[in-house]
Order: C-alpha cells, then structure tokens, then sequence
C-alpha cells in the first residue's frame, strides 16, 4: 500500500506532465493522449506514467516515441515543479486498459449467448426414464 505522500506525489506529476504536454512538449509526433495512472515508488525515486492514445497502432509508436524523446525535459519540469530533494526517473507505459476491457465484454457477451442456448434446451427437456426414478418395492 502506497503512502499518503507518493499518493500525493503521484497526482502532483500527473498534473504537471500533463501540463507540460500541452504546453511545452510541441512533437508532430505526440498524438491525443490522455494519462490514465501515475504510480510513485515508495522511496520517491521512480514513477510510472501510463497513458492512452487515440488512433491505430502508428499513432501510439509515434507517441511512445515522442514521450521518450521528451523524458528528459518532463523530469526537469516535475523536478522544477515539486521542489524534492531528488526528481524521480520517469517511466512511460500504454495503458491497456482499453484493450482488456473490450476483451471482457466479448467473453461476457459469449456467455450470454451460451446461457440463452442452455435455457433453450433447457425448456424442451424431458427426464430420461420413468418419471419416478426411485424405486419402491411393490
């Protein structure tokens, strides 16, 4: 469990790469992206940005370039903005969020569709054998 403090680091960096993107980082390269999570090292030392892009797969190497092209004055910028003793290393991942979550939906939609042919053959279901299966002695 993260402490109060990386918690309050972590939303801190979020908000300056995020600000920094918008207006200092000016890459062709950089496509529409959103951060999702920003998760900080217990020591303060590493924090770990991930991020969503809008677009194809071109779009996100593009962005994943641009991001690393741009580590460096992101680090200044939080170092800068947060004033710590030392600046966390900056690690950008995609977020696949977006990827698992529409996998979940489809197996969810197939289980759907097999409990609807269940209760199918569930309703024309008539019992193998006697329609007393025990036996009694007569």
């Amino acid at each position: 469990m993260a402490s109060n403090r990386a918690l309050k680091v972590a939303d801190r960096i979020k908000e300056v790469i995020a600000g920094a993107l918008e207006t200092r980082v000016k890459d062709p390269r950089l496509g529409f992206i959103t951060l999702t999570d920003v998760r900080v090292t217990g020591d303060l030392q590493q924090a770990s940005i991930f991020y969503t892009v809008l677009g194809d797969a071109n779009a996100q190497e593009e962005t994943a370039a641009a991001l690393n092209s741009a580590k460096g004055m992101l680090r200044s910028e939080v170092g800068h903005a947060l004033g710590l003793r030392i600046t966390p290393s900056l690690a950008f991942f995609a977020d696949g969020l977006q990827e698992s979550a529409s996998a979940m939906n489809d197996l969810l939609s197939q289980s759907r569709k097999a409990d609807e042919e269940l209760a199918k053959l569930r309703a024309n279901a008539k019992p193998i054998g006697e329609a007393d299966p025990y036996k009694s002695r007569d």
